[in-house]
């Protein structure tokens, strides 16, 4: 089962992303300001973090910027929900060390996707290299499977 950290401040938008993660099977711990999420992802260790830009204590900026700058922590996925989504806004974000960026109001499918696309991108990076070949040549990758 996924462990999922949302850290978003608005209980309405938390209480949404739990019941989205939920229905797909995942487990979802939460936080409700930036310093509580950098707190959550020491303590639970999720398996991706869905991040909101605009929250107190510490801005979505400022924990992607600690997570990435801890080498413990800096393969961990995140993913970026967000209301901001003016021109340019996307690549900023994408440029500060997030892996993904979603506006809200935030689909159930486009949800998924994302989570499955960052998903299967970490456990690629933590794949052996010889790893990684045996599973190609078992068929047994996204690619070899024709899916």
């Amino acid at each position: 089962m996924t462990k999922v950290l949302v850290a978003e401040d608005n209980p309405v938008n938390r209480e949404l992303l739990r019941e989205l993660l939920e229905n797909r099977g995942h487990a979802v711990v939460e936080a409700c300001d930036g310093q509580e999420a950098l707190r959550m992802v020491e303590e639970t260790q999720p398996d991706i973090l869905l991040l909101d830009i605009g929250m107190p204590v510490l801005d979505g900026y400022a924990v992607a910027r600690r997570i990435r700058e801890n080498p413990a922590l800096a393969p961990l996925p995140i993913l970026a929900i967000t209301a901001y989504a003016m021109q340019g806004d996307r690549e900023k974000i994408l440029h500060s060390g997030f892996d993904g960026y979603l506006s809200k109001p935030v689909s159930a499918r486009a949800l998924a996707d994302e989570l499955e696309r960052l998903l299967h991108k970490r456990e690629d990076r933590n794949t052996p290299p010889n790893q990684s070949h045996e599973k190609q040549a078992s068929g047994k990758s996204a690619e070899g499977t024709g899916k």
